[in-house]
């Protein structure tokens, strides 16, 4: 797993992890909720419903339910706080169906 900033609250998944795997994470450990695909991010910590969830020391959303510690983080318990302007259509784009 790979925490980039201090200020972090989300890890990315460095290869994919099981259900039930533990790991270690700044001195604490973590059990993995439920598999956890390449990539995608895992909260390093208890995150409290409404919280801003940070990752790469960036806000990129924020948290629909309280999210335990080795808890997948993902469109299921997160709402996305991008601006309008960085969607492509905001741009002039199409959105793809």
């Amino acid at each position: 797993m790979m925490k980039l900033a201090a200020g972090d609250n989300v890890a990315v998944a460095l290869r994919p992890l099981r259900a039930g795997e533990t790991l270690a994470l700044d001195g604490e450990t973590l059990v993995i909720e439920r598999d956890v695909a390449l990539g995608h991010k895992i909260a390093s910590r208890a995150v409290a419903q409404g919280e801003a969830i940070i990752k790469y020391n960036c806000p990129i959303g924020i948290a629909t339910q309280a999210i335990a510690p080795g808890a997948c983080v993902h469109t299921h318990n997160l709402r996305s706080a991008y601006l309008p302007a960085t969607r492509r259509e905001a741009a002039g784009e199409p959105r793809h169906p």
